[in-house]
């Protein structure tokens, strides 16, 4: 078996010996859980432990030289870093959470490296989260997406099984939603000036950030419909959406009506409004969430403009238009029906109504002939 312990003399130590194929000479390991080997039994277990590897098929030697392996903290933050262009600011800000928040405090009084973390420290980590069941998941997920980073990168020999979702005790909310002739009612009370973007969340069913966006260039004629490719996040403008995707929603008939004076604005965007400050006087997310809310108060709800836009026009086409799952998820390019199932949540009336629509009636025990007996 390759490997040996030898000791220098000049320092005091003993180290490992050890001929790697991918090194041109032996590789000198002087140190085993980030401690010098001052005891020539730590130096035999640490060549035991490498040999017992190799035999298993999963020696890598990263995992004893250091040059691959680090602390978990100073990872978690340079990973962050790498990534931050790829997310949008309201992404990398719930990460930098996740970091500060949790995982860097368990990993300060946990002294793990990134190979060290399996299950056991998973479910550990996870009892320690000082969150709800989906606020628990989302910083597990910022762990899981930066174990991964480390795998693809070779720093880690392969990903650790995380904690089931069981473990989460995750309770989904309901969506709170309005019934149409009580989101009309709200929108009525919206200024004339501002129905436009309000009617337009209603009709297309996307996120305000990206109404806000929205540039008249966006409208595409000959597909009469609008190229969803920008979005608003941590009240910072992009050239993106939340999901990076591009996505093609046709021009509501409802909404035209509005679409041709929105067309010859000045303004490079397709919704402006007077008092905003911003560049091309856009919406804000303060400017529309005031606009709504006072609406609201007028016509008696309390909703916020998301769910009273978005959730409650999804909702509203499965329990008052008889859509399907499948049909709300092409409308709305939902990428898992999970995040459609959501929506059809079936109201009462809709139950009656399917409850009531298969009744069979069945004669009384008065009516049915009896079989003759047999002779």
């Amino acid at each position: 078996m390759k490997g040996s312990v030898l000791y220098r003399k000049d320092r005091g130590i003993w180290f490992v010996s050890w001929y790697d194929k991918n090194q041109q000479k032996p590789v000198k390991i002087y140190r085993y859980k980030g401690e010098y080997m001052y005891d020539k039994k730590i130096a035999e277990k640490l060549l035991a432990l490498m040999q017992s590897d190799t035999e298993n098929g999963t020696f890598r030697i990263e995992k004893y030289t250091g040059l691959g392996w680090t602390d978990t903290v100073p990872y978690l933050y340079e990973w962050l870093e790498v990534i931050k262009e790829d997310l949008s600011p309201g992404g990398y800000k719930d990460y930098l959470n996740s970091i500060k928040n949790h995982l860097e405090p368990f990993f300060q009084e946990n002294q793990f490296q990134l190979h060290e973390i399996q299950y056991d420290v998973l479910r550990k980590l996870l009892k320690s989260i000082n969150r709800e069941g989906k606020g628990k998941q989302n910083v597990m997920y910022c762990l899981h997406n930066c174990l991964k980073y480390a795998w693809q990168s070779r720093r880690i020999p392969a990903m650790p099984p995380f904690p089931e979702r069981k473990h989460y005790k995750i309770v989904e909310p309901d969506i709170q939603w309005l019934p149409e002739a009580r989101q009309m009612a709200v929108i009525n009370e919206v200024p004339d000036e501002h129905k436009p973007i309000i009617l337009w969340l209603k009709y297309h069913l996307r996120r305000p950030g990206e109404a806000m966006a929205l540039h008249r260039t966006d409208y595409s004629p000959e597909e009469d419909a609008f190229i969803i490719r920008r979005g608003i996040s941590g009240r910072e403008y992009y050239e993106f959406t939340k999901t990076r995707k591009v996505h093609v929603i046709p021009c509501h008939n409802d909404f035209k009506p509005y679409l041709l004076p929105l067309l010859k604005r000045p303004s490079k965007y397709m919704f402006t409004c007077k008092s905003s400050r911003t560049e091309g006087k856009r919406y804000t997310d303060t400017i529309l969430n005031k606009i709504w809310n006072d609406a609201c108060k007028k016509a008696g709800e309390d909703i916020s403009l998301y769910s009273g836009t978005k959730h409650s026009s999804c909702s509203q086409y499965y329990n008052e238009k008889g859509l399907s799952m499948s049909d709300i998820q092409d409308i709305t390019e939902h990428a898992r029906e999970e995040s459609v199932r959501r929506y059809t949540k079936i109201e009462v009336a809709r139950k009656r109504e399917l409850m009531e629509a298969k009744v069979l009636t069945f004669p009384k025990r008065s009516q049915v002939p009896e079989l003759p007996e047999k002779s």
